[in-house]
């Protein structure tokens, strides 16, 4: 709650003792009341009728039963789908007719509601229009601190945090936390922003984390949320990077089936040769992902048994390959920019392969090298110019962080 200042208080008593006989003698008309509004519609002479799409239902059926002409239906479906493809309408999803206070109600306007915040307003009457619109979002600064007691998840589940905030931590310390090595006595501290709509206590999200304090095994990792070159990215107190060039593992994968070697017994030829990458075992349709910023330099099959697959070159040291791939992602070609954590196909059993797996192969400098041997270098730091700038930041959330 905010304090109110003392001159505040003289403000408000001088206000309120104002000319106490022009008060009682004198009274002002009564101010006409302000018009209502519902996603930017004034609903003053309008009777709404809210509900939500049930199984079974489909654009037709639902604007039928409130008398809506099948030429008006005919027009949503067919030339509204720049505003919104009525045939993606979801089971759950909320919607309101808006219908006019005649002795027969017609429906006037109908809402259908995309998300949390977004929606699509469709005219009924007169020109037939329609539009977007997006709800007010509210966003509330907060901070919370925790101590775990068995796992990250039931400490911050506990203080009542969004999951979505555990999933930001976990992206953010991927490179310098092992979440599977938390163990009790770890410590976590956020700044964060917290999302309401406008009109509603109770929050649907979380917006951007700020900052955050994590001690694990005895060490504090501080990350500070900083953008140049137009990127958002996590910075630890001296502007080092947390993200590294590449990521741990191109997948979530089961088990490594097979490591690097240079002499392994191979399981379908039964002969002895090299296996210049690591296999990981998973789920066929498993999505796989770059593990890394670049360009897609080969794409095809592999006639000496890789199968599906595909090479990324990330700059002028490193090159990955994944083989085996039951797919490719839309939109993959030759030639193509990926990111870092991009899906790029799906884990499959293509070419010589006794099971579902990826075999995936990392280059530097043209020689291959053991992926999980591997130190990826860390990504850029905070540059020079942008220091200044970035301790100011980090001067004030590492107080809030400290406070609490």
């Amino acid at each position: 709650m905010k304090k109110i200042t003392p001159f505040l208080i003289i403000l408000l008593f001088l206000f309120s003792c104002g000319n106490n006989e022009e008060n009682t003698t004198k009274h002002e008309p009564a101010k006409p009341a302000e018009p209502t509004y519902l996603y930017g519609i004034c609903i003053d002479s309008l009777d709404v009728k809210e509900d939500c799409v049930k199984k079974n239902e489909f654009l037709a059926n639902i604007l039928l039963r409130e008398g809506v002409s099948y030429n008006t239906i005919n027009d949503i479906d067919r030339n509204k789908r720049n505003v919104f493809d009525a045939r993606k309408i979801k089971v759950g999803n909320k919607y309101t007719f808006l219908m006019t206070r005649d002795s027969v109600p017609t429906a006037k306007y109908w809402i259908y509601e995309i998300d949390r915040t977004s929606y699509a307003v469709f005219q009924l009457t007169d020109s037939l229009a329609a539009w977007r619109g997006e709800k007010e979002v509210i966003r509330e600064i907060e901070h919370v601190g925790v101590e775990i007691k068995s796992s990250l998840w039931n400490a911050m589940t506990e203080a009542g945090c969004d999951y979505n905030l555990i999933l930001e931590l976990s992206d953010i310390y991927a490179w310098t936390i092992d979440f599977f090595g938390i163990q009790a006595g770890d410590s976590c501290k956020v700044i964060f922003e917290k999302n309401y709509i406008a009109g509603n206590t109770v929050p649907y999200g979380i917006g951007n984390v700020y900052a955050a304090y994590f001690k694990n095994k005895g060490e504090g990792k501080y990350a500070f949320a900083f953008e140049q070159n137009g990127r958002k990215e996590y910075f630890d107190e001296k502007g080092e990077n947390l993200r590294k060039a590449f990521l741990k593992a191109p997948l979530n994968y089961r088990r490594i089936s097979s490591t690097f070697s240079e002499a392994r017994m191979h399981p379908v030829h039964h002969i002895v040769r090299p296996h210049h990458g690591v296999d990981y075992a998973a789920p066929s349709g498993t999505p796989v992902q770059s593990i890394g910023d670049g360009t897609v330099i080969d794409k095809g099959w592999d006639k000496k048994g890789g199968g599906n697959y595909l090479k990324i070159k990330h700059n002028s040291t490193y090159t990955t390959t994944y083989m085996h791939l039951k797919g490719f992602a839309s939109g993959i070609s030759k030639g193509c920019k990926v990111k870092q954590g991009q899906t790029i196909g799906y884990v499959g059993m293509t070419g010589t392969a006794t099971g579902p797996h990826l075999d995936f192969r990392l280059q530097k400098n043209g020689t291959y090298i053991d992926p999980l041997k591997f130190k990826s270098p860390s990504a850029d730091p905070v540059k020079k110019e942008n220091m200044e700038q970035y301790q100011i930041a980090v001067d004030s959330l590492m107080q809030v962080l400290k406070e609490h």
